[in-house]
């Protein structure tokens, strides 16, 4: 669906008082805590999602909305306050989130929760998801064979096929080993320039250092949670014992940097495909009372703890898209009568 067609769509939804119907039909169903997942915070509407959130949700820490949720104990403070639970994440722990988010969460009052993957954080290199589009708009040499294959970077196309090839690669790893290994082939073979504009060169792109992530769980409005020592996709990841390494060591460095306890984790990608009951299995042998997915949905009492849905937002969307995304309204109205619901909406649209 088009970026046009999608914002009509969640006007649509926003006007003709849908999201206000989701929102109360919610409340009414019960206990239920929606999660936000973000990445980067900046170049987008970050703000004006976070002002929306903050007028129709009870935006709250996770632990404490989790608890909440499985609990059923409310804190006197909100006792009041009958708006839904929502908790906003955001993954990777780029500095934006530091030089952005953080300023943004004290002065509005808003709680955070930020997945940190701490081998990134120790290196402070680029994260392995922008080193195909890096390279390829880099590379040097003109004709040369990378993992059996063979490129000619003259030709029309090429670099956008390249930086497609490598990506693939580095999703597909079974290994940390593996990955890091082709990633080090790759800029040896490609003989990178220096001197050509890196397409991905921002370093608000890169992870927070220490001394960052140590100012901000100081801040009273940031919390923190694990998200793997090295980011690999856990499912393709064939050796169990890495796996679990992945898992345990990241929240056994974030204790130890932090000083206190973290108990949620966040699979990376985190659809179904990318996680399996071996990966599950291994976040509760490690201890993390929580752990969340990217699988759209609003949780509930019977939710499983440590395969959580989350709803993905970005910050180039626009509010009506957030709004209508938050209100669990893709969920409430997939379809009527077999069509898909944009077969039903879009001509009142168009008329």
């Amino acid at each position: 669906m088009g970026r046009r067609i999608l914002i009509m769509l969640a006007g649509f939804f926003y006007y003709s008082g849908l999201v206000a119907l989701a929102r109360w039909w919610t409340r009414r169903a019960g206990r239920r805590v929606a999660i936000l997942t973000y990445h980067s915070s900046v170049g987008g509407n970050f703000l004006q999602h976070l002002l929306y959130l903050r007028r129709h949700y009870r935006i709250m820490p996770l632990d404490a909305a989790l608890e909440e949720l499985y609990s059923g104990h409310k804190d006197p403070k909100y006792k009041q306050d009958r708006r839904t639970p929502l908790i906003i994440t955001l993954d990777d722990g780029y500095t934006d989130n530091y030089t952005y988010a953080m300023g943004l969460a004290r002065d509005y009052c808003i709680p955070l929760t930020i997945y940190l993957v701490p081998g990134y954080i120790e290196s402070h290199q680029r994260f392995w998801w922008f080193e195909g589009q890096s390279m390829a708009q880099r590379a040097r040499a003109t004709e040369f064979t990378l993992d059996k294959q063979t490129f000619q970077l003259e030709q029309e196309g090429a670099r956008p096929i390249l930086a497609q090839y490598i990506d693939d690669h580095a999703r597909f790893a079974t290994s940390v080993a593996e990955r890091e290994g082709f990633l080090a082939e790759a800029r040896a073979v490609l003989d990178l320039s220096p001197t050509i504009e890196d397409p991905v060169r921002d370093n608000e792109l890169h992870p927070v250092n220490w001394e960052q992530a140590l100012e901000m769980d100081k801040s009273g409005w940031i919390t923190f949670g694990a998200h793997t020592m090295h980011h690999p996709i856990l499912s393709y990841i064939t050796d169990l014992a890495e796996v679990r390494y992945e898992v345990t060591e990241c929240r056994q460095v974030l204790e130890q940097k932090l000083g206190h306890p973290v108990r949620s984790f966040a699979y990376p990608v985190g659809q179904a495909q990318h996680i399996g009951d071996a990966v599950v299995q291994a976040v509760k042998d490690a201890g993390y009372d929580w752990a969340v997915t990217t699988t759209y949905g609003i949780n509930t009492p019977a939710s499983d703890p440590h395969r959580l849905l989350r709803i993905e937002a970005d910050v180039d969307q626009h509010w009506l898209v957030v709004a209508a995304e938050a209100a669990g309204l893709w969920d409430l109205l997939p379809a009527y009568a077999g069509y898909p619901l944009s077969v039903i909406i879009l001509p009142m649209l168009v008329a």
